[in-house]
């Protein structure tokens, strides 16, 4: 049975990539509609999969795609949960930010928004946060590596940029992830890489409390959103290849 489901997508990196994955795996089968909170855009467009949601939410009545920024205060399409006309909520990944709202009943934004009313309709929501484990590696968009960066006077990635976002670093709001500038240095400067995060204990007391939310359900990792429906673990092969692939 085909079911419609709500995907709202915060400002984090870590679980992205896996993320972005799980929900297309889910969209061949399934309505999905997209909600981005404002950072949730700028990180996509850091990754370069942004456009990549075109391909999960195809645009038709209950899989369009809704960004913060268009959508004014009142967020008036999260009004669809009340009307019954979503079966499930995903938020993934969900910021710290994000976790420490919810916790907090504050519905400030269109993700958070989503989930209040998706709560008060009875409508279950699925929670990944970012800080889900004690630590973790998490994967960097593009940089460029100072100790490997010859400072070239004419420096072939800054030049073909098309969004001009490469001086002497690349200004990440500017990048949309295209890629073009790792090819173009000879001297590969540029790259993701990753680092570790260690999870606050203010965030995982927060974690704690979202657990105990009535309708509320806290995913370990990216892997358990497509268990909600087919019960199956995804394997994110994409993860393991380059981001822009």
């Amino acid at each position: 049975m085909v079911k419609n489901i709500a995907w709202a997508v915060t400002g984090a990196g870590h679980h992205l990539l896996e993320s972005v994955a799980a929900m297309k795996e889910l969209s061949q089968e399934n309505r999905v509609c997209t909600f981005v909170s404002s950072a949730g855009e700028e990180v996509l467009r850091m990754y370069g999969l942004f456009e990549r949601l075109s391909e999960i939410s195809g645009g038709g009545y209950l899989e369009e795609i809704f960004l913060d920024r268009e959508e004014g205060s009142s967020s008036p399409k999260t009004g669809r949960f009340m009307m019954g006309k979503f079966d499930l909520l995903i938020i993934a990944p969900a910021t710290a930010n994000t976790v420490a709202k919810i916790t907090c009943g504050i519905a400030d934004s269109l993700v958070t928004n989503a989930a209040a009313l998706a709560n008060k309709a009875g409508v279950p929501v699925y929670v990944l946060p970012t800080d889900v484990k004690e630590s973790t590696q998490t994967q960097t968009p593009y940089i460029i590596d100072r100790e490997l960066c010859q400072h070239c006077e004419i420096c072939p990635p800054r030049e073909a940029c098309p969004n001009r976002a490469i001086d002497d670093q690349i200004e990440l709001t500017k990048c949309d992830g295209c890629g073009i500038c790792v090819e173009l240095c000879e001297h590969g400067a540029i790259r993701g890489g990753t680092f570790r995060v260690v999870t606050r204990e203010l965030d995982k007391e927060n974690i704690d409390r979202l657990r105990a939310l009535p309708g509320f359900t806290v995913l370990e990792d990216a892997k358990e959103i497509s268990r909600l429906l087919f019960g199956n673990v995804y394997d994110c092969e994409v993860c393991n290849d380059n981001i822009r692939s």
